[in-house]
């Protein structure tokens, strides 16, 4: 029998998305799915459209609700309600593309048990055929401890949550989401996935992707609210902690988190200066870095002169 795909779709006022996603679950060409949704106290739509989805396709899609709690929260719940033998996390206005789940299961089917699976994934804005496909630099297999120092170092590499697929015995290791943060809760989750793991296996076939919905209003603002710059320190500090823990402190991997704290330090400054200044300071501890600032060419020049903090506060003045 094929494995089960449990396919976790935490959901917080997504009435305007969530059809669209739950469709693009649905038409998965691998025969074995469940699909959950977690509606995590939304007071549109969301709840009931979800309903109205799992009403006409019986059997299909289980919904259950809780009070807002928190993506990290929704994604626990789902979890302890799933049974399938792999982990599939979809957020609520992301798709995946049909054959996702079937290429690379059967990549999968030829790798050790403990492998993940990966595969190429792009921003949409409204339109999913016009998605921008990204980091062709994660294109590829790798070990847990290559994946981290690119991941790490210089400007650093993602994977979007949607495009990974999850033994349930490695997210079982991995162990749930952390409930207490919110910016960059899957960046410290996949840490843990990954080093729980015994690699990566990159589905290369362009069939298999996953679309990221970017630029939706209010994002922006959510990310450099005070909490959210809290939660992307902390969850800083505990990859860098898991990191570490695993792989030890080689002069790569040192290198590597140098330059993490270094971004960090960027991306903090100027709404949460003193958490800059203690990445930085963390950036020197691991040997210094010397990734630039991401001000750009004219702004880069400013700050040879007066420094880069200073450059960055102009450059989002002007």
């Amino acid at each position: 029998m094929p494995p089960l795909v449990s396919i976790l779709i935490p959901a917080w006022n997504s009435a305007a998305w969530i059809a669209e996603t739950l469709d693009s679950a649905l038409a998965q060409t691998h025969p074995r799915t469940e699909i959950i949704v977690i509606d995590d106290g939304s007071t549109d739509q969301t709840l009931s459209l979800a309903r109205a989805h799992a009403a006409r396709h019986p059997g299909r899609i289980h919904v259950a609700t809780q009070p807002n709690s928190g993506a990290s929260a929704a994604r626990n719940h789902a979890l302890r309600l799933a049974t399938g033998d792999f982990i599939q996390f979809l957020d609520a206005d992301d798709l995946l593309s049909p054959r996702k789940l079937e290429l690379q299961l059967a990549l999968l089917s030829s790798r050790p048990p403990a492998t993940l699976a990966t595969c190429r994934w792009g921003r949409f804005d409204t339109d999913p055929a016009a998605t921008r496909f990204v980091d062709r630099d994660v294109a590829r297999d790798f070990t847990p401890r290559d994946y981290m120092l690119a991941h790490l170092g210089g400007p650093g590499v993602m994977m979007h949550p949607a495009a990974w697929l999850i033994p349930r015995a490695v997210a079982g290791h991995a162990g749930p989401w952390a409930e207490t943060l919110s910016l960059n809760d899957d960046g410290e989750y996949f840490a843990r996935v990954i080093l729980a793991s015994s690699g990566l296996a990159y589905a290369a076939d362009p069939a298999a992707s996953s679309h990221y919905r970017s630029n939706l209003s209010g994002n922006l603002s959510a990310r450099r609210s005070p909490g959210a710059l809290v939660s992307l320190e902390k969850s800083c500090a505990l990859v860098a902690a898991h990191v570490t823990s695993a792989l030890g402190g080689d002069s790569a991997l040192r290198s590597a988190l140098a330059d993490y704290w270094q971004r960090l330090a960027y991306e903090l400054h100027p709404d949460a200066a003193p958490a800059s200044r203690a990445a930085e300071s963390r950036a020197r501890e691991f040997g210094g870095s010397s990734l630039p600032p991401p001000i750009g060419p004219r702004f880069r020049i400013l700050s040879r002169l007066l420094g880069w903090r200073l450059a960055r506060r102009l450059r989002r003045y002007c």
